[in-house]
């Protein structure tokens, strides 16, 4: 199942959180009202709201809550976005200009923590102690990965278990909570949830280790940003820091220059060091792991054409463009 077919599937149940999206982006504020339009028209995957539907409904969910669940989803993720552009200083997303480019860092800020606010006031509307619970701890955990993470910028001694740590909180968190939310939604029992909890860990690792392979060798006019852009930060992901590990000692030096320089002229020096070490090839196996161990908790939900799009989903975030 392509990814156009799992959005095919699921476009019924994406139609409706994207009328929600847009009814709660809405205040009488008109600076939100302009950053939330700006958000909206960038498009994007809408990956995590996906996920959320497309999983209750393997594991049989028959409400209409799993569309609060997934614009809650939605907002954090967003939230996050806005804020990291601000520290990141960036200017491109998704092949637009960032907010914090058009309107400025604290207009960006502000607006991130209506939209976390906005998620809050959602969380209560459903009612439930465990979802509001988990979706605080995530949060937090997610803040505490933004925090790890600018704590490693430009720091050449960044190795891979502090990299792992990252983005695990920083990004594999939210899927984590994404996945496993929408089976609790479906009342299903505490090993399914535990597994759902698992297979959105794995693919949010699968999908944020290939996000920083195409950070190297993918295509900016298809990404939507600029190619480079964790170098020119400072940040040493893991191609980079695979490759530093086995570099020879004069290269390595080099490159724990560039790395506390953020040097992104060397791209090429860093792309050279990179493929030598064959760096990409072991960034792109650790992938490949976490996705087949994605795909392997999904043992637990029934035959469905939903269980299939979560799996398949898995393979899509080690082979996709962008």
């Amino acid at each position: 199942m392509s990814i156009e077919s799992i959005q095919t599937l699921a476009q019924d149940e994406m139609d409706a959180v994207d009328v929600l999206i847009r009814a709660e982006l809405r205040s009488d504020v008109l600076l939100i009202n302009q950053i939330s339009e700006h958000i909206i028209a960038a498009g994007g995957k809408r990956l995590r709201p996906m996920l959320t539907v497309v999983a209750a409904r393997a594991a049989g969910y028959t409400g209409q809550d799993h569309t609060a669940l997934a614009a809650i989803i939605e907002f954090i993720h967003t939230a996050t976005l806005l804020h990291d552009d601000v520290v990141d200083e960036s200017d491109l997303r998704r092949g637009r200009k960032t907010a914090n480019a058009l309107w400025g860092n604290a207009p960006s800020v502000l607006v991130g923590d209506f939209l976390y606010s906005r998620a809050f006031q959602l969380m209560v509307g459903l009612d439930s102690m465990a979802i509001q619970k988990r979706l605080a701890n995530t949060t937090n955990r997610i803040a505490e990965g933004e925090v790890l993470q600018l704590l490693h910028v430009h720091n050449p001694d960044t190795d891979e278990a502090a990299y792992l740590d990252v983005i695990e909180r920083k990004t594999a968190e939210l899927f984590s909570a994404a996945t496993g939310l929408a089976v609790h939604l479906a009342g299903a029992d505490a090993s399914t949830c535990a597994a759902m909890d698992a297979y959105g860990l794995h693919l949010g690792m699968a999908f944020q280790i290939a996000d920083d392979v195409l950070d190297y060798i993918g295509d900016a006019e298809t990404l939507g940003k600029n190619l480079g852009d964790d170098l020119a930060e400072g940040k040493a992901t893991l191609p980079l820091i695979h490759a530093l590990g086995l570099a020879k000692d004069d290269v390595r030096a080099r490159l724990r220059l560039i790395i506390a320089s953020g040097d992104a002229t060397a791209m090429p020096e860093v792309l050279s060091a990179i493929t030598r070490s064959e760096s990409l090839r072991y960034c792109t196996d650790k992938a490949c792991f976490h996705a087949e161990s994605a795909k392997m908790a999904l043992q637990v939900l029934p035959a469905s054409p939903w269980k299939q799009a979560m799996a398949d989903l898995a393979d899509y975030s080690v082979a996709r463009n962008h």
